[in-house]
């Protein structure tokens, strides 16, 4: 089954949810209007999204206060493409902080002006590989999703969502100038969170004193997300098909690919990534052991 023409939708070279957003939705975000306040979380799927989107959260509400007590991640850091709660976004409160997997080529005009902050996460594309084939497993039934083969294939084609992981990341990094942007990676958070928090404070240009400082990074741990009803889009694995025992929040670590790809699969995935992966400003950790 060709799951992108279930349930996928290509529209000026990108795949978006059809069940999600429409082709109309996306065009009309390029006269977006940007406030200087604004920031923004891109990524590639799975690439550490919904822990930056937490962080950032936590960082402008110094923990969940200011009545985020109770809110969940996707209205407190919306996604940009993805209305899922009907958000009047135009008139939504500074300072605005929303979340988006959109390719460079389809982002609000405004935002190429340096107008806002944007944090770009970038993470090992073994593991985001990983991670999105059993993020299948969360949305998919178990008839319909694909042998790990097949969708390895289908990634290193660039066929899923949004698009080709090489030609995503490149775009953006080739365009920063055109930024206010932090590049951060997924495995430096990995390894020093607390850093990685202190790095996009200063970012952001927010101060946070020792105490708030400490709940933030408490609070964005892995462990403490899996379980914050808040922060792991459990409400998400409630409208979807998925198998028993399937999280979107899996396993968060470093090098998990290798307990999938098989050493052919691994060296294949090395032949078509890793010569053009030299020119991107990342140094990818792939595994658990390695130094930043």
């Amino acid at each position: 089954m060709d799951l992108s023409k279930e349930f996928l939708f290509k529209h000026k070279g990108a795949y978006f949810r059809s069940d999600l957003t429409t082709a109309e939705y996306i065009d009309s975000l390029e006269d977006f209007e940007i406030r200087d306040s604004d920031v923004f979380v891109v990524t590639y799927p799975k690439s550490g999204t919904a822990w930056t989107q937490n962080i950032l959260s936590l960082i402008y509400h110094e923990g969940h206060r200011d009545g985020t007590e109770n809110m969940v991640t996707k209205i407190r850091v919306p996604w940009l493409e993805y209305n899922l709660d009907k958000m009047d976004y135009v008139n939504r409160p500074s300072p605005r902080l929303f979340s988006t997997h959109l390719p460079y080529h389809l982002i609000p005009r405004d935002l190429k002006s340096k107008r806002a902050k944007v944090i770009y996460v970038a993470r090992n594309p073994k593991d985001v590989m990983v991670s999105y084939f059993h993020f299948f497993k969360l949305i998919y039934t178990t008839e319909q999703i694909p042998e790990f083969n097949v969708f390895l294939e289908r990634f290193l084609a660039g066929a899923v969502l949004p698009c080709s992981w090489l030609d995503y990341v490149g775009d953006w990094y080739n365009h920063r100038d055109e930024f206010n942007i932090l590049f951060i990676t997924y495995e430096e958070m990995k390894k020093d969170l607390r850093g990685s928090v202190l790095k996009i404070c200063k970012f952001l240009g927010k101060q946070l004193d020792e105490k708030v400082l400490d709940t933030v990074v408490e609070m964005a741990t892995f462990e403490n997300m899996k379980t914050d009803c808040r922060a792991n889009y459990v409400q998400m694995e409630h409208d979807q098909p998925k198998q028993d025992n399937v999280h979107f929040l899996r396993k968060g670590t470093i090098g998990d690919w290798k307990n999938t790809l098989t050493v052919a699969q691994s060296e294949k995935f090395d032949n078509a990534f890793k010569e053009k992966m030299k020119d991107l400003p990342f140094r990818f950790i792939w595994d658990i052991n390695e130094d930043i």
